[in-house]
């Protein structure tokens, strides 16, 4: 009976090991003599090809190799890394900071700088604009540091400086301290409070909270979307000290906007991001990925609408951009019937045209320019000032003209 009870278990081992096509080796063990791996009719493998093999391995029943037996080194599972030639050092950065994804957060900055009701200084622009780029940069490279483990896991990623080694990350902390400190510097002391507190929250929800998210929930999404939705209030406090609703109305279509450009784009890259462990809407809900593109994209078409009736722009603006968000939700439309790379593809690409071209509609239909706002003197002969008040029908534009001038002595 035991005998066979071991033929048939030497029977399936058999089958289990033919399509390794194992040569025949001498193997020794060592509870029994020298054997003939072959002289059964039966593979025998070494232990360290059988560790995949659901078995429990115990110092009776390893098979060790005979001494006058080589085999492959198992264990280099790490090699140097292949970029020898590091690049120019402007370049790195660039790359650690990315360039592209930081030049779009800084238009979205500019766009809520020129679309508030102030007047435009040329130095406080130059400050917001520089120290909001100086805070992306350095969240991207802190998102960088943190995600070295899961980005050599995907194709679009593997190839990143920190993942190759091409930099250090002593360095990558370094930069992302630096342009960090610097930023928030230049946004304190150049600009006002206000603006500096909104990039330092951005930076910590992006580094602390949006980027370990990304492993434990899809809830990370909507707290990215919160973070791309920032810039524009950054811009809007930067030029009128304050936030309204028309910041407001700026703000929602950038969160609104990122559900249909990022969940485009990672419909296409559903086997990385499995394979990296993250939690996207793609990967673990890809209905909800799909209801949620389209839903975002006509809420955009309601807030272009919304933004003459709280005179954020004049009404035209809702007439031009309804041909531009009609189509993006049409193309939205077709990713949630499709769900295909192509209708993916075309959404994705769409949305790198339709934020810069919605911006620039805004900025062409805005309502209330500094240099064109009205104002009725009523002077007030109290010694020798002279008081201007706005008029009864101004908007809250005419709240940044001088309220008084010293009237020389006539």
């Amino acid at each position: 009976m035991m005998r066979v009870l071991v033929k048939r278990e030497l029977g399936l081992i058999t089958q289990l090991l033919a399509p390794l096509n194992v040569q025949s080796t001498r193997y020794t063990t060592k509870s029994t003599s020298t054997c003939d791996a072959t002289s059964s009719g039966h593979s025998i493998l070494p232990a360290s090809q059988l560790k995949d093999i659901c078995m429990p391995v115990s110092k009776a029943n390893v098979i060790v190799p005979a001494a006058n037996v080589t085999l492959p080194d198992y264990n280099n599972s790490w090699l140097p890394s292949p970029y020898d030639d590091t690049g120019k050092t402007i370049s790195q950065y660039k790359k650690l900071s990315k360039f592209r994804l930081t030049s779009l957060v800084v238009i979205t900055t500019m766009g809520g700088y020129a679309m508030a009701p102030a007047a435009f200084d040329p130095s406080s622009f130059a400050m917001c604009t520089l120290g909001t780029g100086l805070i992306s940069a350095a969240a991207n490279a802190i998102n960088q540091y943190h995600e070295v483990p899961f980005d050599s896991q995907m194709s679009r990623t593997k190839n990143r400086l920190l993942v190759t080694g091409q930099v250090t990350p002593l360095k990558a902390v370094t930069f992302a301290a630096v342009s960090a400190s610097t930023g928030l510097c230049m946004l304190y002391f150049g600009v006002n409070g206000l603006t500096a507190a909104l990039g330092a929250g951005n930076l910590f929800l992006y580094t602390s909270i949006y980027t370990p998210m990304k492993r434990i929930s899809i809830v990370n999404t909507w707290i990215g979307s919160v973070v791309g939705a920032i810039p524009p209030l950054m811009g809007w406090a930067g030029c009128a000290g304050t936030l309204d609703s028309g910041a407001m109305i700026l703000a929602g279509v950038l969160f609104a906007w990122q559900f249909p450009h990022f969940n485009a784009l990672s419909w296409n890259l559903r086997p990385d991001y499995s394979r990296a462990g993250y939690r996207m809407m793609a990967v673990t809900n890809p209905s909800l990925c799909r209801r949620t593109a389209l839903r975002y994209s006509l809420a955009i078409v309601g807030l272009s609408a919304m933004a003459p009736v709280l005179d954020v722009t004049n009404y035209w603006f809702a007439l031009e951009t309804l041909p531009l968000n009609a189509y993006f939700a049409y193309l939205a439309y077709k990713f949630y019937k499709k769900s295909d790379s192509k209708s993916s593809r075309s959404l994705f690409r769409f949305s790198l045209l339709h934020l810069p071209a919605l911006m620039l509609l805004f900025l062409a239909n805005k309502k209330n320019w500094f240099f064109n706002k009205s104002v009725e003197e009523e002077t007030t002969r109290d010694s020798n000032v002279m008081v201007l008040k706005p008029s009864k029908t101004a908007t809250s534009l005419g709240n940044v003209l001088p309220v008084a001038v010293a009237e020389g002595p006539r």
